[in-house]
This record gives structure tokens, sequence and C-alpha cells, in this order.
């Protein structure tokens, strides 16, 4: 052991590995080694020259390389370089073992061979991953919470520059979900269920171990998702959705590293089963119902490929890293530019970020991180989007001279708009930019061996300003001679996470003690004006210009303080408890009850590691956890929910001046959303080759956050309460696989599902329904995405007519149902049901293979959502029978047909102009199917063998292509199925007139050296 200390020692101290060695020994690489046999003693027939990389090319110092059955070996140096003189004697069978903690072993017969370059790949299971959990870190396997954590190579595996869309699919229980294919709009997160009214579902946002913080993908390590009530619990009231915590990467001490890594691509709009009606199709059509010109399909103009485009997505990254004993760094700068497939719409980021650390005293460790980030984005126009769906294909886009047509100009014009956006997006245009800045700086100081003090300290500041501009010579800003929207935000945000934590194990008992006190604090005003009377293409307003609607201002303060104290015990690594409490305050409730109290309990038994199971070979672990607690929400509301407030107004007006009128009603007592929630969980591997994690939970809310509006006779419009109860239960489960682990080939599975029902448990004041008239009302004992409106009930035989069920009810107050094609009947209180069909999925799912063969990686990623209905609103504008006669229609989808005889059983009425009885209204007829399966990605890489890398001068390079949105099978009739899955407003689950999502194409080449 001496020996190997001496030769390890003397060359390649300071390196991370070699300090792994160093204090596990040789033990891991099997024989004992010793230093290099020196030249005299032995006869020397060949020196053997190589370099040791890592799976991302990174060069691996300290890896032990041994000549099997001998005692003759050495370590790679801090560049990953080795070298060893081997005998002749030794030359007849001679095979190389190399080695290196954590990494699987591999064994290289040397054959002629001089120079052998390798790869290691790593063999630290699932269970044994460290993962960030409430103020500290933990292997998966010790843990006794509900948690998921996602690496950066799977989390990179989809191109995007927004981290909701990289989680999608990747953890149950994570439901990610968008209602655009816009760049600048990002996809939105629900854990476990949305149970809330009116607060929100967002989960908190964790960085670099503070609330809160803003970062880059390419610069995220790995992102750990808490999902139980002893997790997020820990970090007070805005954990109540859950908790995402990102951590970002840090440097390694040895040679300074280079990473270059570029994806260009190329991106078009996915359009599913869709179609629209093309000149000759839509004449056909409304010739059964309207007399048209038969010239006018001598134009056919497909607007929608006039819309949208190819689109190109770039994204470029830079990162340099390194340090020594004391100091490490990570410096990354980043850009992305991502077309939007729709025209005049895109998305540019600029980010930077830098992550010291130095241990500055034996004592003393510091940690300074900064975070800049430029955004830049063009949003779509909204008559685009809508034109490309209704424009009719009668009408020209261009004129003789190549020049786009004025609608409102142009000669028998058919489209009842006059809108040709090409026209206008030639001068009207709407962005933003912003420019965010977090900058942290952590100190850890050691008191003793056992007892640590940390102050965590962020300061924010984020600026913005938007303009939306419509050209006096286009149809949006004709009617003021040019409009003028201008608008500026600032805010700024100061945290301080003071914490005290002891940890000692006495034998086989372990425990941990922390104390954190939390401190924020955040300011943000906001300022709006506009004007008109604009001369062409003059956007900035004057002196000249004439006030559009008078300027807005406003700023706020929002304060939040906690305490915590949590206490956590082992037993000989076979019982866990932790336990915790927290008080914390918030300036967003009311003076009588700002504050709460909250706590968790949490419970685990690793009963592998009992005699009767320590040295089972098919049930390698197994861990059974629990947990119970409660958590409060805040999140959603609005900063002065609590007190009555005025609006100050011209509709207010006294004698000419502005007068103030009351708008929203105080409440003191309002207060926190409660969640209780309770988990139970099991973590088994078998073989060490199949790990599954499956959880079941309760989580009930009560004290739901409510904006009640009142009736107009109150004064008042409405006032925040405290209004019932909702339960969310479910299961789910991930399950990893390795299929195949062999020298050259590899073959990994992990599938996870998720299934979550919901339910509203009370309402308040005895309430049966919050929002009835609404599609989707709050109903004791139903879903709270639950659809509930006229009920379809198909089409008349005889004569084409819409029908829908009434209900009525008898002398004795039984209720009768029949059918009407009065939509008026249709509609009442009365006939209105719940139509047992929900926006709710009832399972979600994401479902992973990735191959390896030598240099070669192939990954396939599909997600998928099941039992979901969605309301396909578009319809109401393209398949409304006849109502719109100046609007284009769609191509019915397979098995869909119309009404033309008496006797047809159709599902589409007779098309009359004008409409069909309003056939085209808010019913139970255009609620689809939503569920999808989806491939989101598929990839193909491979990285140059290191021999060849070497003598170009790098140590790693990699290529791939991948493909994201190939391929989507729904029975929905729209162009993506893909819809918001959250509840804002009550809109879960709608899709109309959609932005739909991207297939890309992208390449991408990655250095390292």
């Amino acid at each position: 052991m001496r020996t190997f200390k001496k030769c390890v020692a003397g060359t390649y101290r300071g390196s991370v590995r070699y300090t792994l060695a160093l204090l596990l020994g040789a033990s891991y690489a099997g024989p004992m080694l010793a230093a290099p046999l020196p030249i005299d003693v032995l006869q020397v027939d060949r020196k053997v020259i190589g370099t040791i990389t890592d799976e991302s090319g990174e060069t691996m110092p300290g890896v032990t390389v041994l000549l099997k059955g001998t005692s003759l070996g050495t370590t790679t140096d801090i560049d990953g370089n080795f070298q060893l003189n081997i005998p002749e004697a030794q030359l007849g069978n001679a095979v190389m073992v190399f080695s290196f903690i954590g990494y699987e072993q591999q064994e290289i017969p040397l054959g002629s061979q001089a120079r052998i370059d390798l790869i290691l790949k790593s063999s630290v299971s699932v269970l044994d991953q460290v993962v960030v959990v409430g103020y500290s870190s933990k292997k998966v396997k010790y843990l006794s919470s509900s948690v998921a954590t996602i690496d950066n190579k799977k989390l990179r595996d989809v191109t995007s520059n927004e981290l909701p869309n990289l989680l999608q699919g990747k953890a149950p229980g994570v439901v990610v979900s968008t209602s655009s294919g816009d760049p600048t709009s990002a996809a939105r997160i629900l854990i476990r269920g949305a149970g809330t009214i009116s607060a929100g579902t967002t989960p908190l946002t964790v960085v670099d171990g503070n609330i809160g913080g803003s970062y880059n993908p390419v610069d995220i390590e790995n992102v750990t998702v808490l999902k139980d009530v002893a997790a997020t619990g820990l970090y007070g009231s805005r954990a109540a959705n859950g908790v995402i915590i990102v951590t970002t990467k840090s440097g390694q001490p040895g040679k300074t590293k280079f990473s270059f890594n570029n994806t260009l691509g190329f991106a078009t709009a996915t359009t599913g089963k869709f179609k629209l009606m093309d000149a000759q199709q839509l004449y056909d059509y409304q010739s059964t119902f309207y007399d048209r010109d038969p010239s006018v399909v001598n134009t056919n103009t497909n607007w929608w490929n006039e819309a949208f485009r190819t689109a190109v997505v770039n994204n470029h990254n830079l990162s340099v890293s390194g340090g020594n004993e004391k100091t490490t760094f990570y410096i990354s700068g980043n850009y992305y530019k991502e077309q939007g497939t729709l025209v005049e719409n895109d998305k540019t980021g600029y980010n930077f970020r830098t992550n010291l650390q130095s241990k500055l005293t034996d004592k003393l460790t510091a940690k300074v991180l900064f975070n800049g980030t430029f955004t830049k984005d063009n949003y779509a126009n909204s008559n685009t989007l809508y034109d490309a769906y209704n424009n009719m294909p009668f009408d020209p886009a261009y004129d003789e001279d190549g020049n786009p047509t004025d609608g409102r100009t142009y000669p028998d014009w058919q489209g009842r708009d006059r809108e040709n956006f090409l026209h206008s997006i030639q001068y009207n245009y709407s962005n933003a930019k912003s420019l965010t800045i977090n900058t942290d700086i952590n100190l850890d100081y050691a008191i003793t061996d056992e007892l640590t003090f940390s102050t965590y300290n962020r300061i924010y500041f984020g600026n913005g300003q938007s303009a939306s501009y419509n050209d006096t010579r286009t149809k949006q800003g004709g009617a003021n001679g040019g409009e003028l929207y201008n608008g500026s935000t600032y805010g700024n945000r100061l945290l301080t996470s003071n914490r005290l934590r002891y940890e000692k194990d006495f034998g086989l008992h372990g425990i941990s003690l922390l104390g954190v006190a939390e401190a924020e604090k955040s300011y943000n005003s906001s300022a709006s004006s506009s004007g008109k009377g604009l001369p062409p293409g003059r956007d900035v307003m004057s002196v000249a210009t004439t006030v559009l609607s008078n300027p807005t201002g406003e700023y706020e303060q929002v304060m939040f303080r906690k305490y915590l104290a949590t206490a956590d015990y082992n037993y000989d690594n076979r019982y866990f408890l932790v336990g915790s409490v927290v008080n914390e305050f918030s300036s967003l409730f009311g003076r009588n009850n700002p504050t709460a109290n909250f706590y968790q309990l949490g419970a685990s038994w690793v009963f592998s590691n009992e005699d009767f199971l320590k040295d089972n070979k098919t049930l390698t672990f197994a861990k059974v956890r629990v947990s119970n607690g409660t958590v409060g929400n805040a999140d959603g509301i609005s900063n002065f929910a609590s007190l009555g407030l005025y609006s100050i107004s011209q509709a207010a007006s006294y004698s000419g001046l502005p007068g103030a009128a009351p708008s929203q009603k105080g409440n003191p007592d309002l207060t926190w959303e409660k969640i209780r929630s309770s988990n139970i969980g099991f973590d088994l591997s078998f073989f060490n080759r199949i790990d599954l994690v499956a959880d079941a939970y309760v989580k009930e809310a009560s004290s739901l956050l409510y904006r009640q509006p009142l009736a107009a006779t109150t004064g008042y419009s409405y006032v925040w309460v405290n209004a019932g109860s909702v339960r969310n239960k479910g299961f789910e489960f991930s399950l990893t696989s390795t299929n195949i682990k062999g020298k050259d080939f590899s073959w990994e599975t992990n599938l996870n599902m998720a299934f979550n029902r919901n339910k509203v448990l009370e309402l308040s004041d005895g309430s049966e329904v919050f929002n009835s008239g609404a599609s989707q009302p709050i109903a004791v004992g139903h879903n709270m995405d639950e659809w509930n409106m006229p009920i379809w009930a198909g089409v008349d035989p005889e004569n084409g007519d819409p029908l829908w069920e009434k209900i009525t009810y008898d002398a004795n107050g039984n209720a009768v149902k029949s059918v009407t094609n009065q939509y008026s009947e249709a509609q009442t209180a009365d006939s209105r049901q719940f139509t047992g069909k929900s926006a709710s999925p009832k399972f979600t799912g994401g479902l992973s293979n990735t191959l390896d063969y030598k240099g070669f990686t192939l990954s396939a990623f599909l997600n998928f959502v099941y039992g979901n209905t969605i309301y396909n609103g578009s319809r109401f504008y393209f398949d409304n029978d006849g109502l719109y006669e100046s609007y284009n229609a769609m191509v019915l989808a397979d098995g869909w047909n119309r009404w033309e005889k008496p006797g047809d059983i159709a599902t589409h009425p007779k098309p009359v102009v004008g409409g069909n009885k309003d056939s085209n209204q808010t019913s139970s007829r255009y609620l689809e199917d939503g569920s999808y399966i989806r491939l989101r990605n598929i990839r193909l890489g491979y990285s140059v063998p290191s021999q060849v890398v070497n003598k170009l001068g790098f140590n790693a390079i990699s290529v791939f292509v991948s493909g994201d949105n190939l391929w989507t099978g729904t029975k929905f009739s729209g162009p993506d199925p893909e819809v918001s899955l959250t509840q804002v407003n009550q809109s879960s689950g709608v899709s109309t007139i959609r932005y739909p999502i991207s297939k890309k194409i992208l390449f991408g080449v990655n250095f390292s050296f």
C-alpha cells in the first residue's frame, strides 16, 4: 500500500480522482499495485501508451492500468495519459486491465498493440446517485421522500432553451404541456395534479441552493424533482406545487478544459390529421348551400403555407472549466436563436454564467455564482395565425407585381375580414427585450468538524421593454392613423438564507440537525403608454402624438420570511427518520393571518440491508418509504389580494376629473391554502440490472384561494377568500432496465407512468358549484377539469337539424330527458350537464431506449398522454355548418360525414347560409379525445475514437443527428393534440386557433480540448 501511495501521490497530487484513489487505496482495483518496474530489473520489449477518457470525453487522471495476473501497473496522469513498459516474457497472452471507482472495469487483450485509448463507462447505479433535496445532499437509496433525478445527458436529447420542454415525459407525475408552438411561449409544469381554484399551480424552482434564480439549460448538471411533502415542505409555502431543483455545472481541479457545442437545425409546423380545403374543395362544399361564382376557383391560395415556413434553430455554447485544489471555476457563454414556424416570430437568447468556488481557509469555503441573460422576442402577429386558418383560398396573397395584396382595397375580396397578414407584417411588429442578472454569494464555515454555518445570498435585477406598433397603412393601425404601445418593467429581489447544520455519527447511529432562517424581499414596477396619429413608418411617440389611452404605472413590494428546523436520523443505514417544522410569513395575506405553521414527517427502511436479504442475488436493493405532512400555497394570487382596492379611471370621472371606484373588497382574514399530503413508496432493484421506483399518494388542499366574483349591487367586483377543498390521489412508477451490458454493446430502457384522479370535496358557504355557467365549473364531487355544457345528440336524419339533449322535470320532480333542435333549450341551467369527460388525463408517461455500440449511441424517446378530452374551439370558425360562408372550412376527418338527404345518418348537420340553428355553439359536439403518443426525440450520435481525436489536438469530438416530434399518433382532428393541462382561468384542455408545435431535424458537433 505504501508503494502505491508513493507512486500515485508523487505524480498526480491535486486530482479529484487521485484523492478518491488515495482514500480508498488500491482495493477497488483488484490486485495490489506497485510502482512501475525499473528498466534495469526487467528486459523491456514493448512500451504501451494511451489516453483514458470518460463518456463525456473528459480525460481521467488516477485510472489504474494493470497487466493482468501480475503486480505490474501504473496510473494515468493529470491529462489521462499512461505509459507502461511490458517485459518480453509477459507479451504472450498479455491482457491490460483498466479500472476506476464508479466505472466499469475493462480488460483489453494487448496483442500487437502499442497504444490503447479507452473510454470508461460509469457504473454508478441510479440508487447511488447523490441528489440535492431540502438544503442537503443525499444518495437516492437513503432518501425518505419521493424524488426524480434527470441528469444533463437525458435532458439534452431535445433541443430547446426552456427547461419544461426538456423535462416532458422524463419523470413520473410531472406533466408538461403547452398550448402553443411559439418559441416565445413557455410550456407549463404540473406535478401530481392541480389542487387550487384561483391560485397558481407552478412548481417552485431552486437554483444552486437558493429559491428562484436563472440559468441556461446547457449549464445544468442535473435536475431533481421533489414531489412529496417530506421533501417539498422544507422550502415553505411556494413549494406546495412541487419543487424543481436545478444544479448547474462546476469546475474540477486539473487541466483547464474547453468545450464547444454546436447545434443547427430546421423546423416545420406539424399538421397532424388537420387539413383545410383548397379552392375547388371549398367551392364544391359551399355550392350545396351558397351561390358562388365558379370563377373564384381560378385563385387557389394556400394561406397555411403562406403563414408557416421552414424555420432555423441555432444553439452554440462555449465553456471553460478547471482549477486547482483550492479554487475551481466554470465559465460558459451561450447563444440560442429559434425561429418560429409562423412568419415574423422568433426568440433570441444570450446567456453568460460564471461559477467560482474557493476554499479560502481550512474552515471557510466561498462560492460566487453569476448568471446574466439577455432575451429578444419577436411575437407572432395574432392576425397571421387567425388568417392562416380562416382566410379563403379564393383571395390572392400577391398582386400581379408580386406585392402583398391589401384585402381592404382589393376588388372582389371574398373573405369576411378583408385581411392579408402578408400586407400587415411588412409594417407592424410586436417585440420585447429583457435583461436579468442573478448573483449569488454563498459562504460555508466549519465551526467544528460537526457544526457548520452557511449563509446563501442572492440579488436579482431584471429590466424589460416591450413595443407593439401598428402602422397607419395597415388594417390594424388605419383607424387611428397609426398606433404605438410601449411598456417597461423593473424588478429586484433580495434573498438571504442562513443555515446552521450539525452532523454526527455515533457508532451505528447518525444524526443531522438543521436550522434555517430565510428572508426575501421583492420590488417590482411597471409603466405603459400608448399613442395614435403616427406618420407611416415612424414608430416613436412625440409631442405631436395623440394619447390613445391614459398612461398607467404601478409598483409593489412583497416579503416572505421563514424559519425551519429539521432533524434527520439513521440507524446502520437501515432505518431513517426525518422530521421538520416550518413557520412562514407572507405580506400577501391579511393582517389577521399572515403567518402559518407546517410540519413534515418521513421514514424509510432499507430492508435489503437486513440479514435475511443481505446476500440475496435477486432482490439486490429494497426500500420502503412513507411520508406525511402539510405545506402552504401562496402562489398565483395578486400582491394586494387581502386589501380593499379602488380603481382610478375616467369611467368614474366627476366634472371631467378622474375618479376612484371600489374594485376589490378587502379580506383581513385571507390566509394560506393548506395542503396535507401522504405518500408511500418502494425502491427495488433486481439483479443489479432492473430498478423500480413506485409511489402512491393522497394530496388534499383546503382553504383554497379563490377570487370570488361579487354582485354589482355590492359595489365591488370581487373579493379573495379561502373556499373549499380538493383532493388529488394517484400512483406513479419508474422502471429502468439494463437489458444488455456487454463489452461493446449496451441497451437501457426506461418507462415511467403516472395516474392521477382529482375531486372537489367541499366549497365554502355550503355551495355545490362555483362558476356555474362555465364549461369547467368547480363542483362538489366532480373533477376540477370536467366539462359541463349542452350535450350534443347528433343530427336529425329526417331534416339534417342539429340535436341536443333537453332536460325537464315532471310533476313528481323526476328528470325527463328528450332531444331538441333549439340551442336555447339545451343551454338552460337544467339542461347543461356534466359530461363525465375531463381535460385531465387518466395517465401520462414516457418511454426511452438507449443503445450503445462502440462509439455509436442511438436513443429514442416517446411521451404519451391518455384519457383526456379536448374542447376543439377552433371548429367554431371552420366547421360551422354554413354560418361563416366567408371563412375557409376544414376537410372532414375520417369517419365524419355531412347530412345531404332524408334518412342520412350523419355526424354533421345540413349546411345552411347563416348557420343551422346555432349548431356551432358551445356543446359536447366539439369535445374530442386528446390522447396521443409522440416520438418526442430520436438521436444518433458518434464519438470519434480517441486515437484519432488526440492526433488532432482534442480530448473528444462527437457528432449527432437528431429529430424532435417526428411522429404523433392521435385521433384528434386538429393539427396538434397537445394543449395546456394546467388549471389556468378555467381553460385547461382547450384548443383554439392553435399554433402547432414543430418537427425539428438537428445536426450537432461537439469538441473538447
